[in-house]
């Protein structure tokens, strides 16, 4: 049974998802913003329930698409912002960006531009977890179109031989980049690929953030007691395109999305929590007017941020520092 205070926790968290990729998705369409963004709005269910069965200790690697991910994780939300900002306070001092924040005293390897790029890293990670011989794990997020790289199928196939406490998490939002799952693979569920390397796979409601902490849990509970790698596929939907400003009108509908709309994760969340009486509207709202003061302070705090220096362009790049 998950306390009252942790179900509370897991819809803040899932509402601070929501409000800082709504607030990043204005600032970016009113050219505030820099770079390139993709947005993770209606994802927040997998980030929230998979990141919940892991320890502080425990590492996690995301994607181009991983703003809840990090989140989830334990991620700030001002130096989040300053980093997307380009700021020096931000998570890579204004040099990753919206595609490639990283922590290690969180535990968050980094997010990767690299389509299946994390997959081999959260190997490594897992590996030397295994070699220090504690207990902890490492959990790697990939969307569909990933598992269809080399680097999936190697992965899963040295993780399996060596046992490594890797869990491979599968956020299949249904399309890789404007590609539908159908047309990509032939297959229905892409755990099934599990099965090729003798791993347990397992897939679930990617709307639901138990369903998700469920099955996420118990795979980590095996990794723990040296059960090896697991592959679990959750399915939900992007409701942007696979960029901000990508329409997505030439590759779905429009009915499309708002069907998946109507089984937003956080809403159906919400109800049920309400129907159990876990709290009321009034808890709810509360928790809202909190989150989105919390994202204004970081816009805030975010724009009244310096700027990186010029002399330290090079910082951080190179093992020691740079001399030219």
């Amino acid at each position: 049974m998950i306390p009252r205070e942790r179900l509370i926790d897991v819809y803040e968290k899932m509402a601070r998802i929501r409000s800082f990729e709504e607030k990043a998705v204005e600032l970016f369409l009113k050219g505030v913003l820099p770079g390139f963004l993709h947005s993770s709005i209606g994802q927040e269910a997998v980030s929230v329930g998979a990141c919940m069965a892991l320890r502080d200790d425990d590492y996690m690697i995301s994607t181009h698409r991983g703003h809840g991910d990090i989140i989830a994780k334990g991620a700030k939300t001002d130096r989040m912002m300053a980093e997307l900002f380009a700021k020096k306070t931000g998570y890579c001092k204004g040099k990753g960006g919206s595609m490639h924040i990283a922590d290690l005293d969180l535990g968050i390897l980094g997010a990767t531009g690299i389509v299946g790029g994390g997959l081999p890293i959260a190997n490594g990670a897992a590996l030397a977890c295994q070699l220090k011989g504690g207990d902890q794990v490492c959990l790697s997020f990939f969307g569909d179109g990933a598992s269809n790289t080399g680097s999936f199928h190697e992965a899963l196939n040295l993780a399996s031989v060596w046992k490594l406490p890797v869990i491979f998490t599968c956020q299949n939002n249904l399309y890789a980049e404007s590609t539908p799952q159908r047309v990509h693979q032939n297959i229905c569920d892409i755990a099934a690929r599990g099965g090729g390397y003798g791993i347990p796979e397992m897939c679930v409601d990617g709307n639901d953030v138990i369903a998700v902490y469920d099955a996420v849990s118990a795979a980590v509970e095996r990794a723990r007691k040296r059960g090896g790698p697991a592959l679990i596929e959750c399915k939900t939907y992007r409701w942007f395109g696979h960029y901000v400003g990508d329409p997505g009108t030439l590759y779905r509908t429009k009915e499309e999305v708002e069907e998946w709309k109507k089984r937003d994760p956080i809403k159906l969340y919400r109800e049920n929590l309400v129907a159990l009486g876990a709290f009321g509207e009034e808890d709810i709202e509360e928790i809202n007017r909190r989150v989105e003061k919390e994202i204004e302070e970081a816009v805030a705090f975010a724009q009244g941020s310096p700027d990186p220096d010029l002399e330290d362009a090079l910082e951080d790049i190179y093992v020691g520092r740079y001399i030219p």
